[in-house]
């Protein structure tokens, strides 16, 4: 087997955090959300995460309604002490509705949930628990009270949220310390630059960006605008990649393409690259979790840690996220931009 350059390592939320990969792995798309799966090749991908230093390993309870979480089990019980392990609650969904979609942040889910989590990963303690999402009907003294809770019983090591504001941030670290915060940041999304990264910088506050690939469209494989997605690709109802919209966003790749040529790269290194050198620009700690099914892949995104742009070249990155056509979700109302003041 040919050897593989392991990644470098940050600590999660500061000092008394545990050492992990400088990026991260999301494990959504094993079980859901972007077509057919083969398997064995996604635990072989997961090997491949281990042997290049990418040990923070990212599910949660909604992907595949619990099945990601099953899924990696097997993997847990073999790596258990190699693996800093992330998964989520609050997003509810139903057997009887599978379109439904809620929000719940209620310390009676929050019990709920973390004993599921806990069966089906087969672990006896999460080492990093995150609110998927906020329910601003709860106060955060409740739900992160409820969270800490989990953390004094021995279930949690630490704490995390996804997709909140500056100001909620700072709410909740005053209840109880956040080790991260997950929410969408890319070369295509950057409204966390509002207040959520300042918040984090100031706290010492691990950001985990998700789909540092704006959903695989900054990797180039959509150039084809018109490119069909299968029936079981959510993207299809993305509206960053459906009629116009997908035409005016394949046209801003091509500075991507360009400084690609021009390391000797591919369009989503320098994706990841750009999103990982946020840490020097924003001063803090940041841990991207691209997300693949494929060895090579893996490894592919695993090489961008090693890639530094240029000024000029960020520079030339700069104007794209504010040309991007169409909002990150149909939906936005659950996203801490929905929340900005």
């Amino acid at each position: 087997m040919t050897s593989v350059t392991r990644i470098d390592t940050v600590r999660l939320g500061g000092q008394d955090g545990p050492e992990i990969g400088v990026q991260g792995f999301g494990a959504m798309g094993i079980s859901e959300f972007y077509g057919d799966t083969d398997e064995a090749a996604a635990r072989d991908t997961l090997d491949a995460a281990l042997e290049a230093g990418v040990t923070l390993i990212d599910t949660a309870d909604i992907y595949g309604s619990g099945a990601n979480e099953e899924f990696l089990a097997p993997f847990l019980a073999a790596h258990r002490d190699e693996v800093t392990l992330a998964t989520k609650f609050a997003i509810e969904r139903r057997a009887d509705d599978p379109a439904y979609r809620g929000v719940r942040n209620d310390p009676a889910y929050i019990r709920k949930a973390v004993e599921g989590s806990l069966r089906r990963l087969g672990v006896e303690t999460i080492d990093l628990y995150y609110m998927h999402r906020r329910d601003p009907r709860i106060p955060f003294a409740e739900s992160v009270g409820a969270m800490a809770e989990l953390v004094r019983e021995g279930k949690v090591r630490f704490l995390g949220l996804s997709e909140v504001t500056g100001p909620e941030l700072r709410e909740a670290h005053a209840v109880h310390p956040i080790a991260a915060l997950q929410s969408e940041w890319s070369l295509f999304s950057r409204d966390v630059e509002r207040s959520a990264v300042g918040a984090a910088a100031e706290l010492g506050v691990t950001f985990v960006p998700y789909s540092p690939l704006g959903r695989g469209f900054l990797t180039g494989a959509f150039a084809d605008a018109g490119k069909e997605l299968s029936g079981g690709d959510f993207r299809q109802y993305q509206p960053r990649f459906t009629g116009e919209n997908a035409e005016r966003n394949a046209a801003l790749l091509d500075p991507v393409r360009k400084i690609a040529a021009a390391h000797g790269a591919t369009p989503a290194q320098i994706a990841l690259a750009w999103v990982q050198q946020r840490a020097a620009v924003h001063g803090l700690t940041v841990v991207p979790i691209p997300g693949t099914r494929k060895r090579s892949r893996l490894l592919e995104n695993a090489a961008a840690t090693r890639i530094t742009l240029t000024e000029a070249e960020l520079a030339e990155l700069e104007p794209i996220a504010g040309l991007v056509a169409g909002d990150r979700y149909p939906d936005m109302s659950h996203t801490s931009a929905a929340r900005e003041v």
